[in-house]
């Protein structure tokens, strides 16, 4: 099976604002892409279980123009806090890399 990082051109995570972060994933090809979001492997249940969050905090967006997804969370701790571990968001999309494509 398959891992998001083979078919991805780009996976990253930064802030969207103190409060917020956004994670994007860029598929290198359509067909990987329509096949991952087809999928629905990246959704809000996914994203609520790995970072502990409810389902309804969670906002994936599907950017057919860019063969692209993007998913908004709120932050644990507001950016800069004395208990943040990550100012800058950009260590937040470890667990994505790994997620599984289901075969055809």
């Amino acid at each position: 099976m398959a891992k998001l990082w083979q078919v991805a051109k780009l996976i990253r995570s930064k802030n969207a604002g103190p409060f917020e972060l956004t994670f994007d994933v860029i598929f290198k090809d359509r067909a990987s892409y329509e096949k991952v979001r087809d999928a629905k492997i990246i959704n809000a249940l996914w994203f609520a279980k790995t970072y502990r969050l409810s389902p309804e905090k969670v906002t994936v967006i599907e950017y057919d123009a860019a063969s692209a997804i993007k998913v908004t969370i709120p932050r644990p701790v507001i950016s800069g806090d004395v208990d943040d571990t990550d100012v800058f968001g950009g260590q937040q999309y470890g667990p994505l890399v790994e997620l599984e494509i289901p075969e055809e």
